[in-house]
């Protein structure tokens, strides 16, 4: 900004100069004179006009209109200083719309682009002229408000902007509903310079958001412990995707009806060197943001398929391998080759290898989406809708897309057998499948009740603790080599190309 601004300001100089010399020659024709006279005038007025221009475009969001960062820190470091350290009248908000990734996903950038615009609107109709509204990125907002009182003004302030929001938007013809989550951080008590306390509403934003979203937090101290431990762990993070400190654990997929596994699905593990095994719910979202998912899922889907065929060359039963794939796996444009590479590097046949996909990665760009489910479906790869019922749920898609499996989100199984209506969506789920010929399988079954019910309703196949939890590839190949001397000759395919084996008891459940 400020360079281009430089060489409009020497430029101004030079037509000033110009103008001056032109006076001072006296030249002879006064018409001449004057319309030299009025072109630099016209120049001038032209290039100040492009000046101001580049100075709004560099201190202003270019999508909302609203006020940039710079131009929000500029002016609460100018309502600082007018501000006396006692007064306790200025707050700084940061709203943050909850799940906005969806609103794009499943809608579109131009529906996101226009909720932005219509949040913005609403903000700055819901404050006063001397309060300030800027988008500082993404999908969130910082308000400068003058005047707040003390913690008890600003929460109001804050509870009645969070409403406010809730009511809905038409949005390209149809009404969206959001909800936002809020940080606040207060001057003085929070701090006295407008760097920290811009860093205290963001920690207290992202408070907001763990503990449930569509709520409001206000600053605490003991935030700033949970942001270096966040920097610690984006350190080690990086640190292990680079030396390769992740492990694989494997969990059955057995038939309803007779107990059979008919699969495995591999879920990563961090093996940290000092904190132990690592939930993926605390670092894949972090992943995700660090962009970091990509190698890590590369490294995931060919340990898996290696792992496969390692089994498969021991001798034991040929069963289908479910590898969880990433959105940014997905959307890089080269994901058939992808996968076709770890195929051919491993040795593993493509009918061995089952892609676990979300419902908003596909719905993203349908048409997109497609055409690589196409080119997978023939390789031979079986591809399956991971947790089922929570997303689009849409009939249009499960005709349109080539797709094997659906897997119904633990958050129906949980309370399958004494929730009616989850009962409902379960058995409406498994009828939708089937009267599309495809297979069904329920995730998160932990008790006898709930694969009984499931029994009741025809799912084809389940997974979860009943069963057994995730373990490391050893525990699982001795359990495999268990099942598969019980079952004595009671293997039957139960998909082309796959075998099945009796469930035993499995160590660690």
């Amino acid at each position: 900004m400020h360079y281009l601004a430089g060489i409009f300001d020497f430029q101004l100089a030079v037509l000033a100069g110009l103008a001056a010399c032109v006076a001072a020659a006296g030249v002879a024709a006064a018409r001449y004179r004057r319309c030299v006279t009025v072109r630099i005038v016209a120049l001038l007025e032209s290039l100040a006009h492009a000046n101001d221009q580049i100075d709004h475009q560099a201190l202003h969001d270019t999508l909302t209109q609203l006020p940039g960062r710079a131009l929000f820190e500029d002016r609460l470091s100018q309502a600082l200083a007018a501000s006396p350290a006692d007064a306790g009248a200025i707050a700084v908000v940061f709203v943050g719309l909850d799940r906005f990734k969806l609103v794009n996903d499943c809608r579109g950038h131009a529906c996101g682009d226009q909720v932005l615009r219509a949040v913005g609107q609403r903000l700055v109709a819901s404050l006063q002229a001397r309060d300030t509204v800027a988008r500082i990125g993404g999908d969130e907002f910082a308000l400068l408000i003058n005047g707040a009182g003390d913690a008890a003004g600003a929460a109001a302030i804050a509870d009645r902007l969070r409403h406010q929001l809730a009511a809905p938007f038409v949005i390209l013809g149809q009404e969206l509903r959001l909800t936002v989550s809020i940080g606040v951080s207060l001057y003085p008590d929070h701090g006295r310079d407008g760097s920290t306390l811009m860093v205290c509403a963001d920690l207290a934003l992202d408070h907001a958001k763990k503990i449930g979203r569509d709520n409001c937090a206000f600053f605490m101290p003991t935030m700033n412990g949970i942001v270096n431990a966040r920097a610690d762990m984006e350190h080690s993070l990086r640190h292990a995707v680079a030396h390769g400190e992740f492990t694989l654990h494997y969990q059955p997929k057995l038939a309803v009806a007779s107990g059979l596994v008919v699969g495995v699905e591999a879920l990563v593990r961090w093996q940290h060197p000092t904190r132990g095994l690592v939930s993926p719910n605390d670092f894949i979202p972090l992943a995700e943001e660090l962009g970091l998912i990509v190698p890590l899922g590369a490294w995931v889907l060919r340990e898996a398929c290696a792992q496969n065929r390692t089994w498969q060359d021991a001798g034991l039963p040929k069963l289908k391998m479910g590898v969880n794939l990433s959105a940014a796996q997905f959307r890089q444009g080269n994901l058939p080759e992808t996968i076709a590479a770890a195929l051919a590097e491993t040795g593993l046949d493509a009918d061995s290898l089952e892609l676990e996909l979300t419902e908003s990665m596909l719905m993203h760009d349908a048409d997109g989406a497609t055409l690589v489910l196409e080119r997978l479906c023939s390789m031979g790869v079986w591809l399956s809708i991971d947790d089922f019922g929570t997303g689009y749920s849409s009939l249009s898609y499960l005709k349109r897309f080539h797709l094997d499996t659906l897997k119904i989100d633990r958050s129906f199984v949980r309370d399958l057998s004494v929730d009616a209506d989850d009962a409902a969506i379960v058995r409406s789920i498994i009828v939708l499948a089937h009267s599309l010929r495809l297979n069904v399988i329920a995730e998160g079954v932990e008790t006898a009740d709930q694969l009984a019910f499931l029994r009741m309703l025809g799912c084809d196949e389940f997974q979860g603790y009943h069963a057994s939890r995730p373990v490391p590839a050893d525990q699982f190949e001795a359990f495999m080599r268990r099942s598969f001397a019980l079952s004595n000759g009671r293997r039957t395919g139960m998909q082309a190309g796959t075998e099945a084996v009796a469930m035993p008891t499995l160590a660690g459940r």
